[in-house]
């Protein structure tokens, strides 16, 4: 079924909007779950979740890429799940590491000044990864997006951990200097 016979499902207040959702998207969802989770339970949890939430956004919102979208609240309430539960001694601690490295270029996301700033971060972000080659921004989404280790995206790619690191690094400090060229502290 096509992503707008979805949302009109959803307009509609169809209980197949959920159905359909989780048969296009219910694999791609339990997988981001998963690979933040490391928990098959929590991960089916976390998708259950996302259709419930799905169903309270629409309408009035009207997604433009329904993928992006179930994928965005699935992450989101798998992270929340993840700090609630103390995860740190699950999935290796993975997830402590991908923002101890994010935390070099973007500030403490409880600070006051993060809500002022989202916009702006947003766009920056947005034109940062446009202007990345098409290699190192997938490696970027795909470690930061998608908390892919270092290990699966090197293999998957044919490369060393250490080319991966690298990039990532490189790709943080580039980051860290568009977020300062737009006063936004880091």
């Amino acid at each position: 079924m096509e992503d707008h016979a979805i949302i009109e499902l959803y307009n509609q207040r169809s209980e197949r909007a959920i159905a359909e959702s989780d048969r296009k998207y219910g694999r791609y969802c339990g997988a981001v779950a998963m690979r933040i989770l490391q928990n098959a339970e929590d991960a089916e949890e976390c998708v259950s979740d996302t259709w419930l939430r799905s169903w309270q956004a629409i309408p009035p919102a009207r997604p433009r890429i329904l993928k992006a979208f179930f994928g965005k609240i699935t992450r989101n309430l798998s992270l929340n799940r993840l700090e609630r539960e103390h995860a740190d001694k699950r999935g290796g601690g993975e997830t402590r590491v991908l923002l101890d490295e994010l935390a070099e270029c973007i500030a403490d996301a409880g600070a006051a000044e993060w809500s002022a700033d989202r916009a702006v971060i947003t766009d920056v972000l947005n034109r940062f990864l446009a202007d990345l080659p098409e290699e190192n921004r997938k490696v970027f989404v795909r470690r930061y997006w998608y908390m892919e280790p270092v290990s699966e995206i090197a293999a998957s790619l044919g490369s060393g951990e250490s080319r991966i690191k690298m990039m990532l690094q490189r790709a943080r400090k580039e980051l860290s200097k568009r977020l300062a060229a737009e006063d936004i502290e880091v």
